[in-house]
């Protein structure tokens, strides 16, 4: 993923995987992971996501990552949110109540910081990273979450001859092999949404779905 694309996409307004509204999937099983509330979860490649207060409000602290400042700043302004702002080795961190957006690479993440993350919630980053990225982007960041970390994994499945990602098609047998060294990966949900996502059918899409993952970090 070269991150100018996806610097310029928010540069430009060209931000349609934006969602105006809490992913309702996520809502629906989260509360199967049972984290306790004040325990911190990471979200990659987070944008503006609502999802982040939405668990925000369930009582966790949040970690966002993301490239683009142009879409923390748009967060906090959008949702009325005044935060204070450092630097790290990691990136600029910003920082209000209990969300924390960090803007820069994931993959400069310390290993103190996924340490202290009870599990993350992918909806956005790994439809959005091409295949070659896809291992290295599960074993850095999965890979050292702690033992017994629980996390939410939703993806897409296409047929990629008819529609180029991002986002990306990624099937069932390729989450497995990519998860599977670090964590057990369990398909809880699979629906057809194709109706629901016309600008997919407008690219010749004739079927989509959105499969969703439960997973634990092995002990």
């Amino acid at each position: 993923m070269e991150a100018q694309f996806w610097l310029e996409r928010w540069r430009e307004g060209r931000t349609h995987f934006h969602q105006e509204r809490v992913t309702p999937l996520l809502q629906k099983y989260w509360p199967q992971l049972a984290l306790p509330a004040g325990s911190t979860v990471l979200v990659p490649l987070c944008g503006k996501s609502l999802d982040m207060l939405w668990l925000a409000q369930q009582g966790h602290r949040v970690l966002g990552v993301e490239l683009s400042e142009l879409a923390i700043t748009q967060f906090f302004s959008e949702n009325q949110l005044t935060p204070a702002i450092h630097e790290s080795a990691q990136g600029r961190h910003y920082v209000a109540g209990n969300i924390e957006l960090v803007c820069g690479d994931i993959f400069l993440l310390e290993d103190a910081t996924l340490a202290a993350c009870a599990g993350a919630y992918d909806r956005a980053a790994l439809i959005a990273l091409p295949p070659q990225m896809r291992a290295r982007y599960v074993a850095e960041i999965y890979g050292r979450l702690p033992a017994q970390a629980r996390s939410l994994l939703i993806t897409l499945e296409y047929d990629q001859q008819k529609m180029d990602g991002p986002p990306f098609s990624v099937a069932e047998e390729e989450v497995q092999r990519l998860y599977t060294p670090h964590s057990e990966a369990v398909a809880i949900d699979r629906r057809d949404i194709l109706e629901k996502e016309p600008k997919f059918l407008e690219r010749g899409l004739t079927a989509l779905d959105t499969v969703v993952y439960r997973l634990q970090r092995e002990g």
